[in-house]
This record gives C-alpha cells, sequence and structure tokens, in this order.
C-alpha cells in the first residue's frame, strides 16, 4: 500500500470553486457538485465523497501497516472504533482487500434514538487508502481506516 497525500478539504473545496468559476467564465455553467467530483477525478479517486474521506484523514507520517493482529483505528458506519485486524487477503484485481477487524469496544450500527444494534466483528472491503468503496446512503464510506 503506498501513501498518497491529499490537501486539506479546505483547499479541495477552493480548488473545485476556482475551476467552477473559470468555467463560467468561458461560458459553461459547472455546478459546485459537478466541480467537486471533478476535482476527486483530478486527485485519482472515483468520486468527491471518497476524496473527502481520504483528506479528512491526517497526512502526516507513514501509514500503519496492515496485517493480521495488527492494531488499527478508524471509523465505521461513521463511528469511530479501535480493534485487531483478524483476516486480510487481496481480491481478484488486486485493487481491493477484504478485512476483518474485532472492536475493542461494540459499535452502534444504528442512529435512531431509540433503537441499537451493537457490532463487534465486521468484514468489509478496502482499497489501497483502507477505504471502503460501499457507502451508506448519505455517501459516506462504511469504514475509513486511520492509515
Amino acid at each position: 500500500m503506498t501513501t498518497t497525500y491529499y490537501p486539506a478539504i479546505e483547499e479541495l473545496k477552493a480548488q473545485a470553486k476556482r475551476l467552477r468559476q473559470a468555467m463560467n467564465d468561458r461560458g459553461t455553467t459547472l455546478t459546485h457538485s459537478a466541480a467537486l467530483e471533478m476535482i476527486a477525478r483530478q486527485h485519482g479517486v472515483r468520486d468527491w465523497n471518497t476524496l473527502a474521506a481520504l483528506a479528512a484523514k491526517p497526512n502526516a507520517g507513514p501509514k500503519t501497516q496492515l496485517f493480521v493482529g495488527a492494531y488499527i483505528r478508524g471509523r465505521y458506519l461513521n463511528q469511530p472504533f479501535t480493534g485487531e485486524v483478524l483476516a486480510l487477503s487481496a481480491l481478484p484485481g488486486g485493487d481491493l482487500h477484504r478485512i476483518t477487524i474485532h472492536f475493542d469496544e461494540p459499535v452502534d450500527v444504528v442512529t435512531f434514538e431509540s433503537f441499537s444494534a451493537f457490532r463487534r466483528r465486521v468484514n468489509a472491503q478496502i482499497d489501497a487508502d483502507g477505504v471502503s468503496p460501499r457507502k451508506t446512503s448519505n455517501g459516506v464510506p462504511h469504514l475509513v481506516l486511520d492509515l
């Protein structure tokens, strides 16, 4: 897994704003969301939500090496967690990995106030940056590791 550095979200949004203004000055109307998507593609990711998740992670220091038994932390369904990697394998094609994580403390995967559902272990797919390609209905990746 390689280390990639991303600008802060504020800078990425400023880039999108400048792009939108430049396109509008040239007579091509561009929405803000379309500009954000174009900025994401320029940074080599598939969409703005993925880029925003990557940019929200700290860029300082080397990435944590993933291996079975590694102690990691991140966000699962936007809930913070710490835990241990129980299984890790590359999926065909080499772009994604399958990971099994055992959480130190159960994570509540329901946001409804009157109901809770706690998970202690999760199986997911992640890319080289530790971000799940699957997203919640509001566009947040299911799993984001702090690598």
